[in-house]
């Protein structure tokens, strides 16, 4: 069974040296792991059985927005970490290096970066996106690489990779994501969007109704779609069941400036406790936008044409 070692890396406590491998590496930060990031893993794969490296990755922790924004510029995660380490697990990836994106890092020259954390860590070939940048104000380019290597390691730079004549990107998909748009952002990730989390004690309104659902409050770092009614399948502890999921501030029961987002699933032909669990929601299509109900009735038929609208959709999935 593969195993992903993961090596956490601070620039200002030196990157140790490391003699005893070799490595084809895959570099950028690559939130969402998404067709086009896959490319450049696949690539970085491909050279490491061609040479008889370890295949590796190198991923930067956090976002370059939370060293150089104020808190309204950061930008949210698409993939949390542990789900980028159940990826590239899956794609052969043998190591993975989490560098600490930090001012120490930032302040670093393209020749520092190469000769200070790729030679140190004994790579022998770079893969990375035609637009990846390194080094102080992103100075550092493909091009440049290939020179400062001074012939230690090769070099691969990944053409652009676009669905739909436009590139893909975390940019991209964060977009899709603000708009709803699960069904386009699954395209573009080769996958549906997945959402993980742990499901907390709720009001038990849902189960009053008719429809208990799993509740679950999602990282504020961690992006959620808009606000909605979606098509979901949902895991946990290992079995997948389909599900409808809504996720918003309740308005119909709460003043919506004051109630907090939740992630709210019912889960079909499931009734046991979920208290406590973490769990995996994954975002198939979007329904409908979440709404406020004049009354407790009317929300009980909209929600059950929500589940048979869920049923239909998910049955095509299939």
């Amino acid at each position: 069974m593969n195993i992903l070692e993961t090596i956490e890396l601070q620039v200002d406590q030196g990157i140790p040296h490391i003699a005893d491998k070799e490595f084809s590496l895959a570099v950028g930060f690559f939130d969402g792991l998404h067709k086009g990031h896959q490319t450049v893993i696949q690539r970085a794969v491909d050279t490491s059985k061609k040479l008889g490296l370890v295949p590796a990755v190198m991923t930067f922790n956090p976002h370059p927005s939370h060293l150089f924004s104020n808190e309204n510029g950061k930008i949210g995660y698409i993939t949390p970490l542990e789900e980028k380490q159940r990826i590239l697990k899956s794609m052969g990836i043998d190591t993975l290096f989490i560098v600490t994106f930090d001012q120490n890092l930032a302040n670093l020259t393209p020749e520092e970066f190469v000769v200070q954390v790729l030679k140190e860590l004994n790579v022998r070939h770079v893969t990375a996106g035609f637009d990846f940048t390194f080094g102080a104000k992103g100075k550092g380019n493909m091009e440049q690489m290939t020179s400062l290597s001074n012939g230690v390691f090769g070099t691969t730079s990944v053409e652009k990779v676009a669905e739909g004549g436009e590139k893909i990107s975390s940019t991209r998909i964060r977009k899709l994501l603000a708009e709803g748009n699960v069904a386009k952002t699954a395209s573009l990730l080769g996958r549906p969007f997945r959402s993980i989390g742990t499901v907390v004690d709720g009001d038990k309104r849902g189960r009053q109704l008719g429809f208990p659902t799993a509740n679950i409050i999602p990282s504020d770092e961690v992006i959620v779609p808009q606000n909605g009614v979606y098509a979901v399948r949902f895991t946990v502890d290992g079995n997948r069941y389909d599900g409808v999921c809504n996720i918003g501030v309740k308005p119909t029961f709460d003043h919506p400036d004051e109630a907090r987002k939740t992630i709210e699933v019912n889960v079909f032909d499931f009734d046991e406790d979920l208290y406590g669990k973490q769990v995996f929601v994954d975002w198939i299509d979007h329904i409908r936008t979440e709404q406020k109900f004049d009354s407790i009735d009317n929300l009980v038929n909209q929600i059950a044409q929500d589940k048979e609208t869920a049923k239909n959709i998910l049955s095509k999935k299939d």
